[in-house]
């Protein structure tokens, strides 16, 4: 019986690799990379595309998975390519430290969400990967690198944001802070005129702020505000904001369904590594099933292109989960979707019907195309190379970087190759 291939989190990818390996230690990882022809490094599989697959080896450094050091006099903290923010958060709260933010699922690894661009939400942050100050890359020689802006200088930029491109990323050093309390409020039915004439005010309202819609009725159904507090602050909040009204009871973003699995609503202070995320470490995030895409483009942008997906609302919502709208601070990372300007992040979250939604996504893509909108690497979208060579200034940069790192192109595979290398 022909063996069972490997699928990605949300279902739609099925990985051709022919071997998944899993190696034990760093000795063993070498051995793997060094003998293989192609090879690619596998995260917890939250990427909606052929992103991670190679038609040589796949490698899981879910083994990988110590937190290393706390350094308390520089902030710091060093950990393995395989840590999850899950384990991080929770060792990091324990110990009196905190990050300064978090993406909406605490599931995924932090090295596969730095290298993809990945963020959370709010206009003084910056993406994931801005909290990155070293990493270590094991090349297609099997040797360790040790990168840094201190040892490569304006490279380091386009070294963290790397699409695995460059060599398999082992260890990282991040930048901590002390540890706090956030609270969390969830607003219902705020009117698109009330959100784009206020937008600016809206996504300041909170340190991480998201609106959720179908693009249906000119409506946001759910506006969720994430405010940094003291472990005291239990002051009722406002009934009423930007139109909305706060909800009586918890929500998830899906419209209806179960908030079992999101993070504590209604004002209750927790942990920041608690309430920062929508989904609850040790319950299925989002929908499951599910097909993903999202879109960033500069916030100034932000009334007309949420108006232009609003006129075609009523052909994307029988495919459609939920939308969610949220800002990312300009960063200086060549493949990151908000690099050199600050940033709206809309991302999509579709029913699992492959076919139809690279259909819609055209439209999507038409749509946004005047404001100069970029993909999400680790998402499901049409944007073609040429597109690419014009929306992501650095690529011609980035594309030198990855021959001087893997000149005989072993990390590469159909993705980067069509995409980035032309090929």
């Amino acid at each position: 019986m022909p063996k069972q291939r490997e699928v990605n989190w949300g279902g739609n990818v099925t990985y051709q690799a022919a071997r998944v390996q899993h190696p034990e230690t760093l000795g063993e990882l070498s051995r793997l990379v060094r003998h293989a022809d192609r090879v690619r490094i596998l995260g917890t599989r939250h990427t909606f595309n052929t992103l991670p697959d190679s038609t040589g080896d796949l490698i899981s450094l879910r083994s990988f998975d110590q937190i290393l050091s706390l350094d308390q006099e520089d902030r710091t903290v060093t950990l393995q390519g395989g840590v999850q923010y899950s384990e991080l958060g929770q060792f990091l709260h324990a110990n009196g430290y905190a990050l300064g933010n978090l993406p909406s699922l605490p599931h995924l690894s932090v090295a596969g969400a730095c290298s993809t661009g990945t963020h959370g939400s709010g206009v003084r942050h910056q993406g994931l990967a801005s909290a990155v100050l070293s990493l270590e890359l094991l090349t297609a020689d099997g040797e360790q690198v040790t990168c840094s802006r201190e040892r490569s200088g304006e490279r380091f930029d386009g070294m963290v944001v790397a699409l695995g491109a460059l060599g398999a990323v082992t260890r990282l050093t991040l930048r901590v802070e002390p540890s706090y309390q956030v609270r969390q409020d969830v607003y219902e039915r705020l009117s698109l005129d009330q959100v784009a004439t206020r937008f600016g005010d809206v996504m300041i309202a909170g340190d991480s702020v998201s609106l959720f819609t179908t693009w249906q009725d000119e409506r946001f159904d759910t506006l969720w505000l994430k405010r940094r507090v003291a472990a005291s602050d239990v002051s009722p909040a406002p009934v009423q904001l930007f139109g909305g009204v706060l909800a009586e009871q918890d929500h998830h973003p899906v419209w209806g369904a179960s908030a079992e699995s999101c993070t504590v609503q209604r004002g209750a202070p927790g942990a920041w590594h608690e309430r920062l995320p929508h989904f609850r470490a040790g319950h299925t995030p989002s929908c499951g099933q599910e097909i993903q895409s999202e879109y960033l483009f500069p916030v100034e942008y932000a009334p007309a292109a949420l108006r232009a997906l609003f006129s075609i609302g009523a052909r994307l919502a029988p495919l459609l989960y939920v939308s969610e709208v949220r800002t990312v601070a300009a960063d200086p990372f060549w493949l990151s979707p908000a690099y050199g300007r600050d940033s709206v992040a809309v991302h999509f979250t579709w029913r699992p019907d492959e076919p139809a939604v690279r259909s819609i996504l055209h439209e999507v893509e038409a749509v946004l195309a005047p404001f100069g909108a970029r993909p999400h690497w680790g998402k499901v979208f049409e944007t073609t190379p040429e597109q690419l060579e014009v929306l992501v200034p650095r690529l011609s940069d980035f594309r030198q970087l990855t021959c001087a790192f893997d000149p005989i192109g072993k990390f590469r595979n159909n993705f980067l190759n069509r995409l980035i290398f032309g090929s």
